[in-house]
């Protein structure tokens, strides 16, 4: 059974850091691609980025480049970091399994449950 697990939000200052994390399970890297994505309050879900097969081979979809993604293959994580966040940042994060990296949601085949990021001015 495939799953994926977001943990790490929580309320951070403007400008401050956090390391959100996807456990995943039940699958190959060669299954499945792992994006992550975000919904703002009353604002449609959006891609924030996606790490392929290779981890080399990552996509950043949003015009700002304060996030990164690393993966740990020992235990089956994919990062995201976020760096010099702002109140605009302020959403709901998830992971998702794809086929292939995409930045739309309705491309995911896996949803995991997601991790509240909350950016205080």
């Amino acid at each position: 059974d495939v799953q994926l697990q977001a943990s790490g939000g929580g309320l951070v200052q403007a400008g401050g850091s956090l390391r959100l994390s996807c456990a995943v399970s039940g699958i190959t890297w060669d299954d499945y691609v792992i994006g992550w994505f975000r919904q703002a309050p009353g604002k449609e879900r959006e891609g924030v980025s996606c790490m392929g097969v290779d981890s080399w081979n990552t996509h950043y979809y949003l015009p700002e480049s304060r996030f990164t993604l690393s993966r740990s293959d020992a235990t089956k994580t994919v990062y995201l970091h976020l760096k010099n966040l702002q109140p605009e940042d302020t959403a709901v994060y998830y992971c998702g399994g794809l086929i292939r990296c995409s930045s739309d949601y309705y491309d995911v085949s896996k949803w995991g449950r997601g991790t509240l990021v909350t950016v205080s001015s």
